[in-house]
């Protein structure tokens, strides 16, 4: 049942993904239909549901859109490879166990990112949802243009999208469980045949089984290299998401290895299914816990359902494609939270500073927000990078012994300057014939820090005084024995 039930909901909501994606709408049902099967075998979250998702098939967009016009014959090629690129990096990781790769993307990058990200997504669904048909190039453009121009918004576009957005979430708030994106479908089925509505609708949906994709470009791979490792990278940040929150409320562990697995063999059945990149989505999976799913097979029995559907989906032809915008819009309000952006200012600048530097260059950089992750990222490590730098170094006498304790990290950044705080520390002049460095409150030490240490044992050892070790962490004790000759006291 919870399976079905996540089913009802995908169908729609796949096809409304394609079409973010730049993909015919019918391409999202073969995104939906083999991945959830084949995930099913190697997840370890019992209720995490994949298939086509809002932020994995904006960033499918932004990557292919320089390669090739959306909704070409090359464009589906390009998805297709695409998928199959990140479902490799996906199991790689997997297999090589370093799931904790999923946290090189610090939360207030991926925060800031996500939100503009979500923007992006209402921006470009906004034209088809106010049945507006614009020249302008551009996501924002594009939806600046329809908003400015309220005299070409068809009405009944407008009513069906605002409709659908109402059943979405006023069925969220009377129960999890209601299919809002289910009625919606239906009706905008019903007033589609009933009207003979002439405004845009999904189409022409072939029959029969997903089919093996046709001409891959494999010359464009090296292309897809770096946008592959971005989506494989940021799409896996909402399964990891998604399989914690469940774990901790059900206290059963999960495993990062195994997830990125699952998800890496889900696209690669994606990409040989003409599909395009797939991930982790909260609000199915969210959908399946509610619905009574107890095991990992309630995934699979949500893409066989799809499956079975495939042969009938023709009666999806006079769908408006204003609800398919309608379903965007409502599934990705939820995320944008300029509230939680504007505090964390009061947490940590730097932090802070990360996150709207994010936030901005991916709205600035549309359709290529791959960048800007990659420079969030980039960004954010960089302020840890120099935060790591920062050192202080207390000091006392006792007699004619002088004490440093430092505090920080150890490491080679942050050597140099450590080096320095200990001979400003020294230049007092005092007469001193023994100095004790208090290592205990260093959080690491690296080689070259072990080796600065040594060095400066050297050069005080010149001088006619002894340096002593004290406190040393049990982490550094090895390289120390080694550089130091130290050995701890009895």
């Amino acid at each position: 049942m919870a399976g079905v039930s996540v089913a009802l909901v995908l169908v729609p909501q796949s096809m409304a993904y394609a079409e973010l994606a730049g993909l015919p709408a019918h391409y999202g049902l073969y995104a939906a239909a083999l991945p959830p099967i084949v995930a099913a075998f190697f997840a370890s979250s019992p209720y995490l549901q994949t298939g086509p998702v809002a932020l994995t098939s904006l960033l499918t967009l932004g990557a292919l859109s320089p390669l090739a016009a959306p909704g070409t014959e090359m464009f589906v090629a390009l998805a297709a490879l695409l998928a199959l690129v990140v479902g490799l990096a996906r199991v790689i990781v997997g297999l090589v166990k370093e799931g904790r790769i999923s946290y090189l993307m610090s939360r207030p990058v991926l925060q800031g990112f996500t939100i503009a990200a979500a923007l992006l997504i209402v921006a470009s669904q906004l034209p088809g949802a106010l049945g507006v048909t614009t020249a302008v190039e551009g996501v924002v453009p594009r939806a600046w243009w329809a908003l400015a121009h309220p005299e070409s918004w068809e009405m009944a576009s407008v009513v069906l999208a605002g409709l659908t957005g109402l059943l979405i979430l006023g069925g969220r708030r009377i129960h999890p469980l209601v299919p809002g994106v289910l009625f919606a479908t239906l009706i905008g089925i019903g007033y589609s045949v009933a009207t003979g509505y002439t405004g845009p609708t999904v189409g022409e949906v072939p029959a029969g089984l997903p089919p093996l994709p046709r001409n891959i470009p494999w010359s464009q791979l090296p292309m897809l290299i770096i946008p592959g490792g971005v989506i494989a990278l940021v799409g896996f940040a909402e399964a990891a998401s998604i399989s914690r929150t469940f774990a901790v409320m059900d206290r059963r562990p999960w495993d990062p290895d195994r997830e990125f697995i699952s998800q890496g063999v889900a696209n690669l059945a994606a990409g040989l299914s003409s599909g395009f990149p797939v991930g982790g989505s909260f609000s199915r999976s969210s959908l399946n816990h509610l619905a009574g799913a107890r095991s990992r097979w309630s995934g699979a029995i949500t893409g066989t359902a799809v499956l079975l559907f495939l042969p009938v989906a023709g009666i999806l032809a006079p769908l408006p494609r204003a609800v398919l915008s309608g379903i965007v819009i409502a599934a990705v309000l939820g995320l944008i939270r300029m509230k939680q952006m504007a505090g964390l200012w009061l947490l940590s600048k730097p932090q802070a500073l990360a996150a709207w530097t994010t936030f901005a260059l991916t709205l600035i950089l549309a359709p290529r927000i791959d960048i800007a992750v990659l420079i969030g990222i980039l960004l954010a490590l960089g302020i840890h990078a120099w935060r790591e730098m920062k050192v202080r170094c207390d000091s006392w006498i006792e007699d004619t012994t002088f004490h440093l304790a430092p505090r920080g990290v150890l490491w080679f950044g942050s050597a140099p300057q450590m080096q320095r705080s200990f001979m400003h520390e020294l230049e007092e002049g005092h007469e001193l014939d023994r100095i004790v460095l208090h290592l205990g409150g260093l959080g690491r030490i690296d080689l070259s820090g072990a080796m600065m240490l040594r060095e400066f044992r050297e050069e005080m050892a010149a001088g006619d005084i002894e340096v002593e070790v004290a406190g040393v962490p049990y982490h550094a004790r090895r390289i120390l024995r080694r550089t130091l000759d130290w050995e701890p006291a009895d």
